[in-house]
């Protein structure tokens, strides 16, 4: 068994035992692997243990090793920052959008979906604890985006996504990751369907399923450590 393969089954029984703890069946949260600044050949390692839904910031690098990995059958989502001048690639080459934060980039995500494909699925990403050096809509304002963004036509809403400052301690984690368990329900309530609450990493994703989410963004705990000296 490889490193990565290895790694996975780690963060797959983590993922289950919080599950658990938190009276969840194993099955309700997703596993998406975190594989920026990791190159293809760890990508195909992953693939080769399981996993088929990789998650990638940089939107250039992304777009290189879908090319170098087409022949394989992945899923491939967009987690960071998208500029406008950035929607064109990721309307064309991902599956998801997580980071979809103003009404504009939504709309041009949709213009510049190619007719072929299927309509790209999107999260709404919210700012829960105000961290300044996060991006996302507060919270007054996530239900009125997420009614526009589920008017658009080649898009499909499917949920929220956060990423809150390190809390210092298990309780205080599930305390912010519940705040944005009450928005995705009130956008619920208010009649969209919402089914995906992306929230969790390596090093808090016990916390977010404690508190609700349906997927977690893992990755140093399946690849190991970063550089970011080659990152576009």
């Amino acid at each position: 068994m490889t490193t990565i393969a290895a790694n996975l089954e780690t963060v797959r029984k983590r993922i289950a035992a919080a599950c658990l703890a938190a009276g969840r069946a194993p099955g309700d949260v997703r596993l998406l692997a975190v594989s920026k600044t990791f190159g293809p050949d760890a990508v195909a390692e992953a693939h080769a243990a399981g996993q088929t839904a990789f998650g990638e910031n940089y939107i250039q690098e992304a777009v290189e090793k879908m090319a170098t990995l087409s022949h394989l059958p992945l899923e491939w989502h967009c987690i960071g920052p998208i500029q406008s001048n950035k929607t064109r690639l990721v309307a064309q080459h991902f599956a998801w959008a997580h980071t979809v934060d103003r009404l504009k980039i939504a709309q041009r995500l949709s213009e510049q979906r190619p007719p072929e494909l299927p309509p790209l699925q999107v999260c709404i990403q919210v700012n829960v604890d105000g961290g300044p050096t996060k991006s996302g809509v507060v919270p007054a304002e996530a239900l009125a985006l997420a009614r526009d963004v589920a008017a658009l036509p080649r898009l499909r809403l499917r949920g929220l996504m956060c990423i809150p400052e390190p809390a210092p301690n298990f309780v205080a984690a599930c305390d912010v990751f519940m705040r944005a368990k009450a928005i995705f329900d009130q956008i619920n309530s208010s009649g969209l369907a919402l089914d995906t609450l992306s929230m969790g990493m390596t090093a808090d994703l016990e916390a977010a399923i404690d508190a609700g989410s349906t997927l977690v963004r893992v990755g140093t705990a399946i690849f190991g450590g970063r550089s970011y000296a080659a990152a576009t």
